[in-house]
């Protein structure tokens, strides 16, 4: 990756050694990038000899805004960054805090917690599955998919008063309650879209032309998942068995019974048969919720104004593209004196040079849309 001065250099005239040598700018334009991304592309006719991202466009300063405000003023940022699952984001700054002050969190609560964010990461896959559907030329998928995700954000609407960048949690707890109506609207979409996901699979899934434009193409290797420091869905469709809900477990989730799911080939539709499993399993854990939800306070007693004790944190939760850690040092005011965010797609991003070498145009624009990138995170 390099920065915009960088790619300004490139010389149209002077950029190969054979003449159908060229430049393509793969963007900054928002459709078909994933968000605010560049990509330079040097051309060899249809195939790539070199893609490098441009990054930049949406940075916000995101870590050092967090420097200049408190504790509680930061948590409206967070969903800013990854705007389809916000509540990982959340979830991520509160379990934060409460570690560095010790703050218990009602059971209640956490359920609640885990009920949301699961909902919102279905949520998440399906905008990416129409998103990625439409890089492929196919337009029906996308429907389908917006359609059932509508359904989500109807219910987290009426719980958090927001269909996209929630600012729900808090620290000691949650925002409100759960009553019986949006816990049987969760169910009732628990149920539709168990038969409800066979159709997708007979839409996409078996349909040859995906097949074809998928299987094979943009292989990620398990020694290269490592090296580039890959996670999530991009990470566990080359056959690595890791999702921070177990291997480094927070919240409820080790009480929890669900799978990780996992592809062996790397491939494009490795990484898309990983995250339609992965609905399925969101949808076990919310059906676990709804069953075991205790009864209960859903915050604890917690200072207005929060100042953590002198000293440092780290804190890790699974988001729909892999594993987002953040690490914060305390001075003792309300005021953070040093953050630092390490988000999944920034990481998954960095591999898409060495995966697009040597490939047609077409294929880069579905590997691209395989890693499920979203820019404003990647940029802060």
């Amino acid at each position: 990756m390099f920065d915009s001065q960088t790619a300004a250099t490139y010389n149209l005239e002077t950029v190969g050694d054979q003449e159908n040598d060229f430049i393509l700018n793969l963007g900054p334009q928002h459709p078909g990038t994933h968000g605010v991304l560049r990509v330079v592309l040097h051309m060899d006719g249809e195939y790539i000899l070199s893609a490098d991202p441009v990054l930049g466009y949406g940075h916000r300063m995101q870590e050092k805004i967090a420097e200049t405000l408190t504790y509680t003023q930061v948590l409206p940022y967070m969903a800013r960054m990854d705007y389809l699952s916000a509540l990982s984001y959340n979830q991520a700054w509160v379990c934060l805090v409460e570690k560095m002050c010790g703050y218990e969190v009602p059971r209640r609560a956490e359920y609640i917690r885990v009920l949301t964010t699961e909902l919102n990461r279905i949520s998440s896959h399906f905008l990416w599955f129409g998103a990625f559907l439409l890089d492929l030329g196919a337009f029906t998928p996308f429907l389908h998919a917006f359609e059932d995700r509508e359904k989500i954000l109807d219910l987290l609407e009426t719980l958090t008063g927001s269909r996209l960048t929630y600012c729900f949690f808090r620290f000691g707890g949650v925002g409100a309650d759960v009553d019986s109506v949006f816990l049987k609207g969760a169910q009732d979409f628990v149920d539709h879209m168990r038969s409800h996901l066979a159709s997708y699979h007979d839409l996409v899934t078996g349909n040859v032309i995906f097949q074809e434009r998928t299987r094979d193409v943009g292989v990620i290797l398990p020694f290269d998942t490592w090296g580039y420091g890959l996670t999530g869905p991009v990470l566990r469709g080359s056959g690595e068995k890791y999702d921070v809900r177990l291997r480094e477990p927070y919240s409820i989730y080790p009480e929890l019974d669900f799978e990780i799911p996992v592809e062996q080939t790397g491939d494009c539709l490795a990484r898309y048969l990983v995250r339609l499993q992965e609905i399925e399993e969101s949808l076990n854990i919310i059906e676990q919720t709804i069953a075991g939800m205790p009864e209960g306070p859903i915050r604890s007693k917690v200072p207005k104004i929060i100042k953590p004790p002198e000293g440092e944190a780290t804190m890790s939760v699974e988001t729909p593209r892999g594993e987002l850690m953040i690490y914060a040092v305390s001075d003792g005011s309300k005021i953070p004196y040093r953050v630092k965010y390490r988000v999944p797609s920034f990481a998954n991003l960095s591999i898409f040079s060495k995966m697009a070498k040597g490939q047609l145009l077409a294929d880069a624009l579905a590997v691209l849309g395989s890693l499920d990138l979203v820019i404003p995170e990647v940029d802060r």
